[in-house]
């Protein structure tokens, strides 16, 4: 199994200059970048680095995602975002799933042995609104193998040829949730191992908590329309 490692990037050089030196590049077969625009010097600290820069050329996260798919010439592609928050040695642990037969393979914040950033908080919205995602899309489309619990989280790698079967939405932010129906409704075979996530030290999140969610419910929504009515799909 070949596998390509994607630094999917907009404006993080902090977490670059973070993570990057921390990266085993001789572990995998090709590494590029998708960029969404960024104009702190993100793009200039990864070429120095000698990692292809790929621009995105057009908005969104699914934007991103299949773009880097296009560009993939693996078997596999891992999705990682170089912002200081997971362990780089994390990508290390895909390999073991791909070759195992695993198509699907997250690292989750959720499931034991796990870390959230907001374990230590009181209020867990972001966490608790995961886990109920988790169970809706599990009770309506899970038939068999593992149920997903990160349904959120962009920390994945996938097969290029499961990818193919996703028909993923082609804009806006609700690809890492698709790709888990999607799995369930494809019959992928799918794993979640656990990893730690800290808080950010630099920056803030590019996914507001209020449009990304209303945005994955109107998913959601739409994806049970299809139970009823196929006039909805994509």
């Amino acid at each position: 199994m070949t596998i390509t490692l994607c630094l999917l990037t907009w404006n993080e050089i902090d977490g670059c200059k973070h993570d990057i030196p921390q990266i085993k590049r001789s572990q995998f077969d090709d590494i590029f970048a998708i960029d969404g625009g960024s104009v702190d010097g993100t793009v200039e600290y990864l070429k120095h680095e000698k990692i292809k820069v790929i621009k995105q050329n057009k908005k969104g996260l699914n934007a991103a995602h299949i773009q880097a798919v296009e560009s993939c010439k693996t078997d596999a592609i891992i999705f990682f975002h170089p912002k200081g928050t997971i362990s780089v040695a994390n990508t290390l642990k895909f390999r073991k799933f791909f070759d195992s037969g695993y198509e699907l393979v997250i690292g989750s914040r959720i499931i034991k042995g796990s870390q959230n950033e907001e374990d230590e908080s009181l209020f867990k919205p972001r966490k608790w609104l995961t886990i109920l995602l988790a169970i809706t899309a599990s009770i309506v489309w899970k038939r068999d193998d593992n149920t997903v619990w990160d349904v959120l989280h962009g920390f994945r790698g996938i097969t290029i040829k499961a990818f193919g079967k996703f028909n993923p939405p082609t804009s806006g932010l609700t690809i890492d949730i698709a790709g888990v129906v999607q799995s369930y409704k494809k019959d992928i075979k799918r794993i979640e191992f656990p990893v730690k996530e800290r808080s950010r030290t630099n920056g803030s999140t590019h996914f507001k908590a209020i449009p990304t969610g209303l945005e994955i419910l109107r998913y959601l929504i739409k994806q049970l329309f299809l139970i009823i009515n196929p006039f909805f799909a994509n």
